[in-house]
């Protein structure tokens, strides 16, 4: 019912309260699609107060500590989920539920507060062409520039060799291609 102001709440409740009307008829009656809020809200008053009609601002975060008590609390007792709400003035007996699941699955550790979003991001590494480019001997740099000048060499002389006579390459490859296919044919 969080669309609904504190007053409306107010009124619904106690009109039920008043004995005047079912769960299911206050429903209808404001148009709700289900009775299920206003049954929430209700023994939410009956345990809280106006207090338990309040709608909070901020998400309340709960120490772990207390968590652990709560569960404790539940386990040696044998309280349902909402009963154990109750001496704990949690509004919602879900979040009991929830840390009871964490708990079984985590132990202690899936009960701390854990930040949301992504991680931080790592300070900015060094650039590693430039990390690389200082821990290069001038020798290396210059090995590595004399290899690139051979490669770009080799890539001009079969460029000019192309543009004289293209059909050299396709003879000389077709008679590769002609060998392959023979050999495909006769596996």
């Amino acid at each position: 019912m969080a669309k609904y102001s504190e007053e409306f709440k107010g009124k619904v409740v106690t009109e039920y309260i008043d004995g005047n009307l079912s769960y299911r008829s206050l429903a209808k009656k404001y148009h709700m699609s289900s009775f299920t809020p206003i049954y929430e809200r209700v023994k939410n008053y009956e345990r809280h107060g106006m207090a338990g009609l309040k709608r909070r601002n901020k998400k309340k975060e709960y120490a772990v500590q207390f968590k652990l008590d709560t569960i404790q609390f539940m386990l040696e007792t044998g309280a349902s989920y909402r009963e154990t709400a109750v001496p704990f003035k949690l509004s919602n007996s879900s979040i009991v539920k929830l840390w009871m699941k964490k708990f079984r699955r985590q132990g202690k550790e899936g009960l701390e507060l854990k930040r949301k979003g992504h991680p931080s991001m790592p300070k900015k590494p060094i650039n590693q062409k430039k990390q690389e480019a200082k821990k290069r001997t001038r020798e290396e740099a210059l090995e590595r520039e004399n290899e690139l000048l051979r490669l770009e060499n080799a890539y001009l002389k079969k460029l000019k060799a192309f543009r004289e006579n293209p059909n050299a390459f396709y003879e000389k490859h077709r008679q590769r291609w002609h060998s392959n296919s023979k050999k495909k044919d006769s596996d």
